[in-house]
């Protein structure tokens, strides 16, 4: 497990206040740095690395208990535009926790260095979050969204493809007075039951975002989750999510979802799994399908199991298609524009009280730019996939995390 060392860390900050000048401590230095909050819970985590350079790896995290702690930040697609991340956990901060500090030995040692720093740093009106120097990318109007769309839907009728999931940016401006860590705050309290990240790094830029997906877990008790989540239709005033009804195509979306998660297990030969759904979950104000996937690893023959499953499982058919590749060949044919790290995973890895690893897909997420934000959002097709509604489901996913840049009405300001 984790190797870092407990410290006590009493500062006389506000606990705001500490995790602010934690944050400025990383960005002021040009560091990298990840802050969390997992679903179900109610206070954020911090990890800072202290080396820009061992921060970009070129492989998924191995998800042992052996594994170096720190947290992930992976593309849709691996390329030179957008690098792997994994930043290793110089400083980890718990806010549950706000007395001590968990730091590395490379950390501790530093340790009088990085106390003055912080305790020198001035109260920042604006943090120098990491911009991306990648072109914006290009936005669909909803007639090339839908046009999009039914070039999916041809390809699934020529056999091409049998799933395939489109995807777009929207561009925002920035409400006046935008602070990213207030948007965080503001995304935790939103959504509970989601996985509410800030990322900012290097030639990554900065990301916000809350997404309800998991891609690959184990926990304390070493048992492996993942999870199929497809098929979305909105959450209606009155509506209860164990009485919601499905069209075919949902259905269908999701069910391709599942079996490619028994072949992932088939190809490991791994037959001991347990399988639970489909069932109906909200998400803010949208409903999905989904099924639970577990392996209790002491229980099978299969050490490197969680590392393997999530080599196998990225880009699932929830964000990808069906077969991947000619999936992300179309995509890559079709979709005009650079996903960047929208639908690719993030999470803790090794670190404290999160079990082995929490990894997520990257959904319901945007890019901070100068002045902007880049909004994604994407939706499955199928071969009775209706243009006109794809769109409005988009529309319905990027109200999750564009809520936090509606100004402020008179009456709250």
């Amino acid at each position: 497990m984790s190797s870092l060392q407990r410290i006590s860390w009493k500062p006389e900050l506000p606990v705001a206040e500490r995790l602010r000048r934690l944050v400025a401590l990383a960005l002021t230095s040009g560091r990298p740095v990840a802050l969390w909050r997992l679903p179900g819970t109610e206070q954020p985590r911090l990890c800072l690395s202290l080396k820009v350079d061992s921060a970009y790896v070129g492989l998924p995290p191995a998800l042992e208990p052996t594994a170096p702690a720190g947290f992930a930040f992976f593309p849709f697609r691996d390329s030179d535009h957008n690098p792997p991340l994994f930043l290793p956990a110089d400083l980890f901060f718990d806010l549950a926790q706000p007395e001590e500090i968990q730091v590395s030995a490379a950390a501790a040692a530093r340790l009088p260095e990085l106390r003055q720093r912080f305790a020198t740093l001035p109260e920042t009106a604006e943090l120098p979050w990491h911009l991306s120097r990648q072109p914006v990318p290009a936005t669909a109007s909803q007639a090339e969204y839908e046009a999009l769309v039914a070039a999916g839907v041809a390809a699934i009728e020529a056999g091409t493809v049998q799933k395939v999931v489109s995807s777009r940016a929207v561009r925002r401006a920035l409400p006046a007075g935008f602070d990213a860590l207030a948007a965080f705050a503001e995304l935790q309290e939103r959504y509970p039951n989601a996985f509410v990240s800030l990322v900012s790094a290097p030639g990554v830029g900065t990301w916000l975002g809350a997404t309800p997906e998991v891609l690959a877990e184990i926990d304390e008790n070493q048992v492996f989750r993942t999870m199929a989540l497809a098929g979305t239709q909105p959450l209606l005033p009155g509506m209860k999510p164990a009485t919601a009804k499905w069209a075919h195509k949902d259905l269908e979306e999701h069910a391709m979802v599942a079996r490619y998660i028994v072949n992932c297990f088939k190809q490991l030969r791994l037959r001991e799994y347990d399988e639970r759904g489909p069932r109906t979950v909200a998400a803010g104000q949208l409903l999905h399908l989904r099924t639970d996937f577990a392996v209790h690893l002491t229980q099978v023959p299969f050490p490197t199991l969680g590392t393997d499953m999530l080599r196998l499982l990225h880009p699932t058919p929830a964000v990808g298609g069906v077969p991947k590749q000619p999936a992300l060949e179309f995509l890559r044919r079709h979709e005009g524009y650079d996903r960047a790290y929208y639908a690719g995973f993030l999470g803790p890895v090794n670190l404290p009280d999160a079990g082995v690893a929490r990894l997520y897909v990257n959904l319901r997420c945007l890019q901070l730019r100068l002045q902007e934000a880049i909004l994604y959002a994407g939706t499955g097709l199928t071969i009775d996939s209706d243009p006109a509604r794809e769109w409005q489901e988009t529309e319905l996913k990027l109200r999750t995390v564009g809520a936090i840049l509606q100004e402020p009405s008179p009456a709250s300001a």
